[in-house]
């Protein structure tokens, strides 16, 4: 059996204070060392950067060693869970998330943004919106006392899924908000931040499980995972590092790409839960089941992102917004879903 993750640590509880200070050191770097972060873009080959790319991969190698590719056998036990997650994850949320994002910026605020960069911006947020979450599920299924093999199911079957149907979908997406795909560094960011992470985080998955089961795995993990976690931090910095100039003169630029985020937050978690409740899904799988739906795996929007429009890029801006809104969101609903587990049969 797996052992359950740990609970969530002081670390990950204030996630949005380190990132919030990330942005304002970024912000400040940006504008005092202009010429130090036009050096840093200029390193990057097929239009990726090479530096973001290395703490990309440090934040998502870790969680690609979380996935169990052996619990895909117990797919077919209680298959209503893992059917809600899929049909949200992949056929509604992110083209709710797409709608949101042209109505916000090509209709309620377009008299507050300039066209090109909202159109960046809508860029960003589909990209949020396709990229489901993967490790930080565990976090929010433990912390709602959901059952952590269950959820580690959903997780390894939303993945492999993820390297399948993120392409086809986020180009689907862009072309039809008539946005330049450059399918070349789409897929080269796939493989690059999906399908490598994955062959090498089972790879070193099956090291680990041969020298010490699932205690080794956890181990491990827990010994990276600060890397993982300045992986992020650092490219929250660089981000708004580029970015600092423009966010200077439009100071209310990060609330407003806020709202589309958090309005799609609230209304897939919404979604996700009363169908596990209209369903009779257990509390254990169905909190968790809503909470893979709702929140992202914002490192490969993030990503994807600098690789397709640049690490100055509006899209990329609206993708880190996700980071800043991501945490504090899915704590109100883990409250929310421990408040009302007794709607829900125990098991």
């Amino acid at each position: 059996m797996n052992r359950a993750p740990s609970p969530i640590g002081v670390f990950e509880r204030y996630l949005t204070l380190w990132v919030a200070l990330c942005i304002l050191a970024g912000l400040a770097l940006g504008n005092l060392m202009p010429e130090l972060f036009s050096a840093l873009a200029a390193i990057e080959y097929a239009s990726v950067n090479l530096i973001v790319a290395i703490l990309i991969w440090a934040m998502v190698y870790p969680m690609m060693i979380a996935i169990d590719l052996g619990s895909l056998k117990a797919v077919g036990r209680r298959p209503k869970g893992l059917v809600i997650t899929l049909a949200i994850n992949w056929l509604i949320k992110p083209f709710t998330m797409a709608v949101l994002a042209v109505l916000f910026f090509e209709y309620l605020l377009a008299d507050l943004i300039n066209p090109d960069d909202a159109q960046q911006y809508i860029a960003g947020l589909i990209l949020l919106g396709a990229a489901p979450c993967t490790a930080m599920v565990f976090v929010w299924s433990q912390m709602t006392k959901g059952d952590p093999n269950y959820t580690l199911v959903q997780v390894s079957v939303n993945d492999l899924v993820m390297v399948v149907a993120f392409a086809p979908i986020v180009a689907l997406l862009l072309g039809v908000t008539e946005i330049a795909i450059p399918w070349e560094t789409l897929m080269l960011s796939v493989v690059l931040y999906i399908v490598l992470p994955l062959i090498a985080g089972w790879w070193t998955r099956k090291r680990l499980t041969a020298q010490g089961g699932e205690v080794a795995v956890s181990d491990f993990t827990a010994r990276i995972k600060p890397i993982s976690m300045l992986g992020l931090l650092l490219t929250v910095v660089l981000l708004f590092g580029f970015q600092g100039p423009v966010i200077l003169a439009q100071p209310t630029l990060i609330a407003l790409m806020a709202l589309p985020i958090l309005i799609q937050s609230y209304a897939i978690f919404a979604l996700g839960y009363a169908w596990a409740w209209a369903w009779r899904l257990p509390h254990p799988i169905a909190a968790p089941c809503a909470l893979i739906g709702t929140s992202n795996f914002f490192e490969l929007a993030v990503a994807v992102a600098i690789g397709l429009f640049g690490l100055n890029s509006g899209a990329a801006l609206a993708t880190v917004v996700g980071v800043l809104v991501e945490v504090p969101v899915m704590l109100s609903l883990v409250a929310f879903a421990n408040r009302t587990r007794s709607r829900f049969p125990a098991s």
